[in-house]
C-alpha cells in the first residue's frame, strides 16, 4: 500500500504541469467566459431582458434557434446513414469519402461560405436556376441549413462510427436467425447501441451551430428579420458601438451552449455513449 500511495503523489514537475494547465484553462476559458457574464448583467437582469426582446434580436435568436434544432436533427439522420454506410459497405473510393467527412473541421468557416457561395450563388448554373425557380439557397433560410450542416454534420458520423464497429457481428445473426428482418435486426440489435452516441452528438452539433458565423455571413446577407442570425447581430451591435446589446445577446448564447454541452454530458455519462 506504501508503494502505491508513493506512486500516486505527484512530482515537482508534475504539480508545475498541473499547476500550468490550470491556469491556462482559467485564462483562456473561465475568466473570459466570467467577464462576459458579469459585463452582460452589469446594468441588471431587466436591462438584460430589455435588450433580448428589441425586435430584431428576438428575429435574430428565433432564427438561429430553429435553424439550429433543425440541423440537429438532420445530422442525426444523415450522419447515422453516413456512418453506417461507411461501416458496414466495402465500396470504390470509401477512404477518399472518409476522409472528405472531416475536411469542414479542417477549412476555415469562412472558406465554407465562399465554397457554397460559389455553388449557389446567384451566378452560378445551379444557384440560377434555383432562383428562377423561386428556391433561392443564397440569402435565404437554405443557405443557411446547409452551412450549418456543413459545419456539423462530422461530429455525429465520427460518434457513431466507432459504437457500430464494436457491436458483435454475433448479435446481428442471432437476430436473423430469429427471422428478424433487416429493419428489426437495425432497431433491435443497432439503433439502442448508436441512439445515445448519435443523440448527444446531435445535441452537440446544435450547441455548434447555435454560434456559427464564419459560414453564416457569407450564405445568409445578413438581411434584417429575414436571414439576421444572433452570431452576426452580435458582431453588427458591436460594430454599431452598442456592446450591451451584444453581451446580452452572448450570455444568452452561452447559457443555452452550456446547457446543451451538459445534456450531451449526461446522456453519455449514464449510457456510456462515446464521441469520436
Amino acid at each position: 500500500m506504501k508503494s502505491v500511495a508513493y506512486a500516486l503523489t505527484p512530482t515537482r514537475s508534475e504539480r508545475i504541469a498541473r499547476s500550468f494547465v490550470v491556469l491556462y484553462i482559467a485564462a483562456l476559458v473561465a475568466l473570459p467566459l466570467l467577464a462576459l457574464v458579469v459585463f452582460g448583467t452589469s446594468d441588471g437582469l431587466v436591462a438584460l431582458a430589455a435588450a433580448l426582446r428589441s425586435p430584431l434580436a428576438r428575429s435574430a435568436l428565433w432564427l438561429t434557434l430553429w435553424t439550429s434544432v433543425l440541423v440537429g436533427i438532420l445530422d442525426v439522420l444523415l450522419g447515422v446513414a453516413t456512418a453506417w454506410v461507411l461501416v458496414r459497405y466495402e465500396f470504390p473510393g470509401r477512404a477518399a469519402i472518409s476522409a472528405l467527412v472531416d475536411l469542414p473541421l479542417a477549412i476555415p468557416t469562412l472558406v465554407a461560405g465562399m465554397m457554397l457561395a460559389t455553388l449557389y450563388g446567384a451566378h452560378s448554373w445551379i444557384g440560377s436556376n434555383l432562383d428562377a425557380a423561386g428556391m433561392p439557397v443564397m440569402f435565404a433560410a437554405p443557405g443557411i441549413l446547409l452551412a450549418l450542416l456543413f459545419v456539423t454534420l462530422p461530429f455525429v458520423i465520427r460518434a457513431v462510427e466507432p459504437v457500430l464497429l464494436e457491436i458483435d457481428p454475433a448479435e446481428e445473426e442471432a437476430a436473423r436467425m430469429l427471422g428478424a428482418g433487416p429493419w428489426r435486426t437495425f432497431r433491435t440489435v443497432f439503433l439502442p447501441a448508436i441512439a445515445p452516441a448519435a443523440i448527444s452528438a446531435g445535441i452537440r452539433s446544435v450547441g455548434r451551430a447555435l454560434g456559427e458565423f464564419g459560414a453564416i455571413v457569407i450564405v445568409a446577407g445578413n438581411i434584417p428579420f429575414r436571414t439576421l442570425t444572433a452570431p452576426v447581430y452580435i458582431f453588427g451591435e458591436i460594430e454599431s458601438g452598442e456592446p450591451r446589446s451584444a453581451a446580452a445577446v452572448s450570455v444568452l448564447l452561452l447559457a443555452v451552449a452550456l446547457g446543451l454541452h451538459s445534456l450531451a454530458g449526461t446522456i453519455e455519462k449514464h449510457t456510456g455513449a462515446r464521441h469520436g
